[in-house]
């Protein structure tokens, strides 16, 4: 193994950048591998045009007759440009992207003729199995079938030689088995309850669209050295392993130059993603050695996760050209930042209005005001269920390690905007007299522009800050599907704007009170009722910790202890009442992620015991055989006096000996534990098992195998080492 490492140390030292030519302007290439409206323009009757239009802006379904000419023009734009295959691309609960190619190539019944055939019927519907995806209990032993089924409001694009048809993937019985299928419920129902709470300022608002920017962050690894590493490898992130010497301390990496190699890299990236369409806008080395972000400008929520789903992908296989390795994991370096993916969002009206951004006039702001403080509102009444979304095996390592949001959730608005809310608390209860009128107008609502002057740090130990026009969820993982954040924060915030609204209504109607009135009577009841979610300070301290308790905030440290949010009746109810989920797929996706975890530390503790007893225990020994060699020769030569000269080698033998010992008794009490925690058959229990009483041998084991590496002959250590896999150029 120490011959694969100095290899791998030699392929990655000797790399050259990979040249790259971008083929032309950015702005000329975008899109042109997207089955998009010029496309669609070009290649579709007036009629197949207007049937996909109206699926896309009014949710029509498209008749099967009509499917058949939108195959047809969508097989001939493929063609024209050399595909061969089409799939149904769906995002199954695994994480990540699903596709099964089928040809287009066709024969006659006899076999004497050959052509390219597809039609509605493969365009809008595939059976391709559901038997081998996570189901949790919808799919009973006896039933195999999953159908995915064509999402118009998703363009068609093409990858490689690959015709891709974005897809919903649904059981037998209609229950979703995949992210996007809750996702679009979600957005249905935030826009059905956002616009009816803009008709109160804009009667010419029909549709209001959430909006989705997200920031990808990533380490970049040649690829020879990653392969030199069973553990990232087989988990994705180094189960062991010396902190370098050197790592972010220097605060050197941050916006520095990027280095040649992984900025060739990140052009050819970019220009595959113009090509399909994804608006990647910035690039630029984050904080730790050779960790990186990619982001893209805002899109539409549904289009911006299938974009960030099939970034994930197209970055692996452009870092293949390149000789690197992508690592995904949140926390793939022990001593170094890991990784996030904060998702930016925001509300937008078919008017041209971010109903996140202050405006200028009273009215507006407003507006403004009413989605500010109902999203506070909404945070606050579900934050268990807001930590459960981003609740991982691997998102467990990162938050709360002092470089990311801790595992509590709570919002930070700044400073002036907690003066607006203050402000906004003293409005007297039931019809306002001219005087507070004016004054909340022209003194507190007609100033908010002024916001966007504040300079308050925007807190980056906050899992959920306002940011000037949007909301920021800090805590989702960099591996994460951004589905799964974005489907429960639109649900809760549609489930309060529909509250709202029938309080709202009620103080008009049965109060008498005029509009304004009644919204500013309702908001001052939310701002009360919201005020233990909302912090300004640092949220790492013990004190916040102390203080989040008093305020019966959820601190879910663990994924086993999170995720019993999301079967709690409330949330079941919550979703089944704006028909996103029901309690089958609800329970479902609760069982499926916790045997997602479970089966992911069983697999940690699989390859640390296999790394620990196989390459670092041979090569102590190994050492350590050179040292007792040493001291007996020493002996040989200096009689009695060998004790004293070999004082150091002796104190050296003993202390491998110790650390052999910590790892092998450590290892078999774990192989113990793991045997113990698989007679358990609820999942729940099985998984709090592996989380409390497997997972402590990590640390344990690591210890000894890192005190290793620093005591062994570096010529013989086979694993290669942080200061290799962070600083290879």
């Amino acid at each position: 193994m120490s011959t694969l490492r100095f290899q791998a140390l030699h392929d990655a030292s000797n790399r050259e950048p990979i040249k790259f030519e971008e083929s032309d302007r950015k702005s000329a290439i975008f899109g042109k591998n997207v089955f998009n409206e010029a496309s669609m323009k070009q290649f579709l009757t007036s009629d197949a045009y207007k049937g996909v239009q109206d699926a896309t802006q009014h949710g029509k379904k498209i008749d099967r007759n009509l499917a058949d000419y939108i195959a047809m023009g969508m097989k001939e734009w493929a063609l024209s440009k050399g595909v061969t295959h089409y799939t149904h691309w769906f995002q199954p609960l695994t994480g990540t992207t699903a596709e099964k190619h089928d040809a287009f190539f066709e024969t006659s019944y006899d076999g004497l003729e050959s052509f390219e055939k597809f039609g509605g019927a493969q365009l809008v519907q595939q059976e391709p199995d559901a038997s081998s995806f996570p189901n949790g209990g919808i799919r009973n032993t006896f039933e195999a079938r999953g159908y995915t089924a064509w999402d118009p409001t998703s363009p068609a694009f093409i990858f490689g030689t690959t015709l891709c048809i974005p897809t919903v993937f649904i059981s037998y019985t209609g229950e979703a088995l995949d992210y996007k299928t809750p996702l679009l419920r979600a957005l249905n129902a935030i826009d059905d309850a956002a616009t009816e709470v803009c008709r109160y300022f804009d009667k010419n608002v029909k549709k209001v669209t959430a909006t989705l920017g997200w920031e990808q962050e990533y380490f970049l690894i040649d690829r020879a050295l990653a392969n030199s590493r069973p553990d990232i490898l087989m988990t994705g992130r180094t189960l062991l392993g010396h902190t370098s010497a050197k790592g972010q301390q220097l605060d050197d990496h941050y916006f520095g130059s990027i280095p040649t190699r992984a900025l060739n890299y990140m052009r050819d990236l970019e220009q595959e993603c113009m090509y399909l369409g994804i608006p990647v806008k910035t690039r630029h080395n984050e904080v730790a050695p050779s960790q990186f972000e990619l982001a893209p400008i805002f899109e539409e929520t549904n289009l911006a996760v299938d974009h960030n789903s099939l970034l994930m992908d197209v970055m692996q296989k452009v870092a293949e050209r390149h000789h690197f390795k992508v690592l995904f994991h949140e926390k793939p370096f022990k001593g170094v930042n890991g990784s996030g993916k904060h998702n930016n969002w925001s509300l937008a009206t078919d008017t041209g209005i971010n109903l996140l951004s202050p405006g200028k006039t009273p009215m507006s702001n407003l507006q403004f005001l009413s989605f500010f403080i109902n999203t506070i509102k909404a945070v606050n009444d579900n934050e268990a269920l807001l930590r459960a979304t981003i609740a991982t095996a691997s998102n467990d390592h990162r938050l709360g390690a002092n470089e990311a949001p801790p595992a509590i959730i709570s919002v930070f608005i700044g400073e002036q905007l907690t003066k607006v809310l203050n402000n906004l608390e003293g409005v007297s209860d039931g019809k306002l007299s001219p005087e507070e009128k004016t004054d909340l107008k022209l003194n507190v609502v007609g100033k908010i522009p002024d916001v966007l002057l504040d300079n308050t740090d925007r807190n980056r130990t906050s899992p959920f800050a306002f940011t000037g026009n949007k909301w920021e969820f800090r805590a989702v993982g960099s591996s994460a599907n951004c589905a799964n954040a974005m489907t429960t924060l639109n649900a809760i915030v549609a489930k309060q704007l529909k509250e709202f609204k029938i309080s709202v209504d009620a103080l008009i109607e049965d109060k008498k009170l005029k509009k304004d009135e009644a919204i500013f009577n309702v908001l001052r009841e939310y701002i009360k009722q919201s005020k233990n979610i909302l912090f300004e300070g640092d949220g790492y301290s013990d004190e916040w910790e102390a203080e989040a308790l008093k305020r019966g905030l959820s601190n879910s440290k663990t994924t086993p202890i999170a995720l019993k949010a999301k079967i709690d009746p409330k949330v079941i109810k919550l979703f089944g009442d704006l028909n996103i989920m029901n309690h089958v797929e609800v329970e479902a996706r609760y069982e499926i992620e916790l045997e997602e975890y479970t089966k992911k530390i069983q697999i940690e503790a699989r390859v640390l015991g296999d790394i620990a007893r196989n390459h670092v225990i041979p090569t102590a020994i190994r050492y350590q055989n050179t040292l007792i060699e040493n001291v007996r020769g020493l002996k040989e030569i200096f009689g009695s006096e060998f004790e004293s000269i070999a004082k150091e080698q002796i104190i050296l033998i003993k202390k491998i000996s110790k650390n052999i010992e910590g790892i092998n008794s450590n290892v078999a009490a774990m192989i113990d534990q793991r045997k113990a925690a698989n007679l358990i058959e609820n999942q729940q229990e099985l998984a709090e098992m592996y989380c409390d009483k497997v997972k402590p041998y990590f640390e344990a084991i690591r210890n000894h195998c890192d005190k290793l590496e620093l005591l062994v002959d570096d010529e013989i250590w086979t694993i290669t080492k942080y200061r290799e896999l962070l600083f290879t150029r």
